[in-house]
Order: structure tokens, then sequence, then C-alpha cells
């Protein structure tokens, strides 16, 4: 039996995220929907609007053994897993989510990273936060993932306040 303070991926129908997150939580379970500001533009204006940090995913918290009402929740497709098991994510992971959200620092989607140096943000908001750092044109990105979906996010961080992570200083 699975602890109810665990966190799944589902995956859900596109641009349904918003409703979905809302519907569960809705139900009572914990979500996470994590957005970030984008213009887009039309032929006569500039709109600014929240866009899914995580295309096709919402993040519910629950006990998976409870997990019917989230399932037949309208615009739900499945939970990610292995076949039919639902597999947890790692709770670091959600954390470091969360306390970016939380950080109100400029993020964006990134494709997922395999390699790359590990790093522990040392001070700042996203304090003792992990990630992958990442240069992209002069600015110092620490690229934050949920292994499972091997989806990512970038997060632009003050390069003094990363420190890199060293598996025998762990």
């Amino acid at each position: 039996m699975h602890d109810p303070g665990q966190w799944f991926a589902l995956r859900v129908r596109p641009r349904y995220e918003r409703q979905v997150s809302d519907a569960i939580a809705a139900k009572g379970y914990g979500t996470l929907f994590p957005t970030y500001a984008i213009s887009r533009r039309w032929s006569d204006r500039v709109k600014k609007m929240q866009a899914p940090l995580f295309d096709g995913y919402v993040f519910c918290q629950l006990d998976v053994t409870e997990r019917l009402p989230v399932l037949t929740t309208p615009g739900v497709l499945h939970f990610v897993g292995v076949g039919k098991s639902p597999v947890p994510i790692d709770p670091a992971e959600i954390l470091s989510i969360q306390t970016a959200v939380q950080s109100g620092s400029l993020m964006r989607p990134w494709p997922f990273l395999r390699e790359g140096e590990r790093v522990r943000i040392s001070d700042g908001p996203l304090r003792n936060v992990e990630g992958i750092l990442l240069h992209a044109n002069r600015d110092d990105l620490v690229v934050l993932s949920v292994s499972l979906l091997q989806r990512s996010i970038a997060v632009n961080i003050d390069r003094r306040w990363i420190m890199p992570i060293r598996p025998w200083l762990r």
C-alpha cells in the first residue's frame, strides 16, 4: 500500500491541464499544475498568457489504491507508469518544481537532459534545490527534471549561487 502523500503524474488530453487540475482538486486531491508566462501574437495584438510547464501532464498526490475517482475525471488519459501500474515521482523532484514555482523565478520548459553536471543552488530563493547546470546565451540556467516523464524546466540563476555536486561529497 502506498503512502497518501505520494505524487504521481497523470497524462491528460492536450490543453485540458488546467481543467483536470481544478477538477481533481475539487475532489479533494493534492495537485500540482505549474505554469509559465508566454506572449502570444495575434494579427492585431500580443497577449501575455500562462502555459503549462509540462504539456499534457498534471501531478496528483494520492493513495494509489484509491485512484479511480482521479481516472474517471474528464480529460485524464492514464497514470504514468509501467504497464497499468502507476509509478510515484521522486519527492525531491516534486519539491524542486514546487520550490521553483514559489520562488517567482523566470521559468520555461526545457528538453530533458541526460548528461550535464549536477549542481546544488547554495543561496537565494532556490537554496538547496538540485538540478543540472546549463549555459545559454550568457545566462546560467539550472534544469530541474521529472525523470519519470523525461521532461524538464530551466530556471535562470545567479552563477555565484551554483555549487557542483560531487558523488563523494553527497
